[in-house]
């Protein structure tokens, strides 16, 4: 295969999933606490060099030099993606069970059927049972919650409100206290839809009196419109321009190469 077909084609399908994640940035505008996610595109030598060490040979020489394809040193690959958790904007709702977190770096913490996950979508509402829940039904988790094994309750008529460190009242009494957890390396959260991310237990930490609550606010996505449609477009003119890259490689250089070659004289 010609070496610029193979890296025009790699470069291609680093746009393709670029498209990917401008795509759904776009698609969770109007998601509340939705983070865009983002990618970093590297060349195969910047990758190469950061995992050579977990290579099978040691000497980076001659018995190792199979493991490297120099014709794709500089094929760009997505190195990185990565999630934004920059803080969007509050949106007052008037609806004592909306809650938004004031700081990038505390999440609500829910329970699911595949266990515990983070969240900081605060769109919450009472199933049934009285139970505070998302809007996907998972039980809201207390900060005594390891504890006490127990969830989040109101009556039916309690005038539920809330204070900015978390604690819950109903009529005026104290009911529960919502667990603010605060990962200490965000790095490690991984997105697993409907708007919660997992991880593991180490690594996050309850955070108690924080001002970090507000009730009847809701935190809108922090995606950028433009800036995404900006990014769509410019991923969309690089898939044209390598396509073109990819034409000319199979027709015109591979016809002047035949053409050449039936007319070389023995």
């Amino acid at each position: 295969m010609q070496n610029g077909f193979y890296s025009a084609t790699g470069a291609m399908v680093t746009q393709f999933n670029r498209l990917n994640v401008v795509s759904n940035n776009l698609a969770n505008i109007n998601t509340p606490a939705f983070k865009r996610d983002d990618v970093v595109i590297g060349d195969f030598s910047k990758i190469f060099q950061e995992v050579r060490d977990e290579l099978p040979l040691r000497n980076h020489t001659k018995d190792a030099a199979k493991f490297l394809n120099r014709s794709i040193d500089r094929v760009p690959q997505v190195s990185l993606e990565y999630t934004n958790f920059t803080q969007g904007a509050l949106k007052e709702t008037s609806n004592p069970l909306d809650f938004a977190l004031k700081r990038d770096d505390i999440f609500f913490m829910v329970e699911t059927p595949q266990g515990v996950r983070l969240t900081q979508n605060g769109a919450f509402t009472l199933n049934d049972e009285g139970r505070l829940v998302t809007k996907e039904g998972y039980p809201v988790l207390p900060a005594n919650y390891f504890q006490s094994n127990e969830y989040i309750e109101f009556g039916a008529q309690a005038q539920i409100t809330a204070d900015s460190s978390g604690n819950l009242f109903a009529d005026g009494n104290i009911a529960n206290t919502l667990f603010l957890a605060q990962p200490i390396e965000p790095r490690l959260l991984k997105k697993e839809g409907d708007h919660l991310y997992s991880t593991n237990e180490e690594n996050y930490r309850a955070l108690e009196g924080a001002d970090a609550l507000a009730q009847g606010f809701l935190e809108v996505s922090n995606v950028n419109p433009v800036r995404e449609m900006v990014g769509l477009i410019e991923a969309q003119r690089m898939v044209e321009m390598y396509q073109k890259v990819m034409t000319s490689h199979m027709d015109e250089l591979n016809n002047e190469a035949i053409t050449k070659l039936a007319n070389t004289k023995a």
